[in-house]
């Protein structure tokens, strides 16, 4: 026969290897090892939408230049989702900077030959706030704000004429 004491302590072990079983099988999983950190802006997808924002630009600025504003005004409306998508990310590259810039300083123009002066100080005040925050500062970028800046000017002339 076992003596009592002994049937007791085993009685004891059991009940404490009972809860240590239950508390190791309700703990959480071992985290998973994070991935590495891919920039946006480097993926293939993001990288063909500034390139055809970029055409897309340039394409509405040769056909303003050759005075087909419909064909311009298509392209930029073509543009502005792709604006919304390269500038998405968290820190788009300098050549989706410029490709949105260039196709809103563009569509800021046609508003402003148009007569719709407050849409268009709205796109010059917009690029503006871009080059005077872009780091760093280069004399592009001086050049693009300026000519931002003259935007502006110009939207508030016409707008006191009226």
């Amino acid at each position: 026969m076992i003596p009592p004491a002994i049937l007791k302590s085993v009685r004891y072990l059991s009940l404490a290897a009972l809860i240590v079983l239950v508390a190791v099988s309700c703990s959480a999983p071992p985290p998973k090892p994070k991935a590495a950190y891919q920039d946006p802006a480097t993926e293939p997808r993001y990288v063909h939408a500034v390139e055809k924002l970029t055409t897309l630009a340039r394409d509405a600025t040769a056909y303003l230049k050759d005075n087909k504003k419909d064909e311009a005004a298509a392209l930029i409306t073509e543009g502005q989702p792709l604006i919304n998508q390269v500038l998405a990310v968290p820190r788009p590259p300098l050549a989706a900077m410029e490709a949105a810039s260039d196709l809103d300083d563009l569509y800021a123009r046609m508003l402003l030959s148009n007569g719709h002066y407050g849409w268009a100080r709205i796109l010059f005040q917009k690029n503006q706030a871009r080059w005077k925050n872009w780091q760093p500062q280069t004399e592009d970028t001086a050049r693009r704000r300026k000519l931002a800046a003259d935007g502006i000017a110009e939207c508030d002339k016409k707008i006191l004429q009226q």
